[in-house]
């Protein structure tokens, strides 16, 4: 067990903070170990006999797993290694590189501790979804639902883990408009490697909805949708070549550079083909 402390950062840490939301604790889900998070690990250390230090090591791994075990257990729907290595070899890559995607994009895993695949709610996405259906977004944007109507991107807004649920729910309860519903499903990015929803149909899936409900079964079909996604958008030369700048800017648009999205791809490969 890797021990964890304050200002440590990985995906590690966003599995603690999973464990912690589940148990209770309302902190932001992320792969950082913030003081909210710090704070949340000595409360739990506290009222579990352990030593109140902030720091996750053997001892206070294992309690948080023994009490998490009784609540979830999705191990039957993670990928193994052999299914990498056979899609690997199936589109000539480098398991490397389809490695780092996978951890970039998903902190290596596609579904959250209740079973829900992971997403990520994106306001404008959602903004240009409802445009395309002859929805007026401005028309249903009010001050208690900025946060998840917006014509620009931001990460304001972001919370993630299951709270991107919330944030899901709250734009479908915008309108009863089945349109409305699909625009906010089209709005999210979905499962181990984050594929945005409006390219269901481009994927060859038959609606947004068939898209969805596939992500809820396995991350054998996360990983399906992602080998169509590099084909359709002609990424998987570039993922041979490692041009990860090409690959960033394909995969996650031209904004990439913000996110350094293709430095943490470098990063990530560089690790694994170590």
């Amino acid at each position: 067990m890797i021990t964890l402390k304050y200002r440590a950062k990985g995906p590690e840490v966003y599995t603690l903070c999973e464990l912690l939301h589940k148990l209770g604790y309302q902190i932001t889900i992320s792969d950082s170990f913030t003081l909210e998070v710090d704070a949340a690990v000595k409360d739990f250390q506290k009222n579990n006999a352990l030593v109140v230090d902030g720091a996750v090591g053997m001892k206070t791994w294992q309690v948080l797993l023994d009490k998490s075990k009784k609540i979830f257990n999705i191990n039957d729907r993670f990928l193994s290694e052999e299914d990498l290595k056979d899609f690997a070899k199936k589109f000539n890559l480098e398991l490397a590189a389809v490695k780092a995607i996978n951890e970039v994009e998903s902190s290596g895993k596609g579904f959250l501790m209740d079973g829900k695949p992971k997403i990520l709610f994106e306001g404008h996405i959602f903004w240009n979804q409802l445009q395309k259906r002859g929805i007026n977004p401005a028309s249903l944007q009010t001050p208690q639902n900025r946060n998840v109507l917006y014509p620009k991107w931001t990460k304001t807004y972001y919370q993630g883990g299951v709270k991107e649920y919330d944030r899901l729910s709250e734009a479908i309860a915008i309108s009863p408009n089945p349109k409305v519903k699909e625009a906010a499903r089209a709005a999210a990015s979905w499962g181990s490697f984050q594929i945005m929803g409006f390219h269901a149909l481009s994927l060859g899936y038959a609606s947004v909805q068939d898209f969805v409900d596939k992500m809820y079964i396995h991350e054998r079909e996360h990983l399906k949708a992602f080998g169509r996604f590099l084909e359709v958008n002609n990424i998987m030369t570039s993922l041979r070549n490692k041009n990860w700048a090409k690959v960033a800017e394909k995969y996650n648009g031209a904004g990439y550079k913000a996110n350094k999205y293709d430095v943490k791809l470098k990063t990530a490969y560089e690790k694994y083909a170590r």
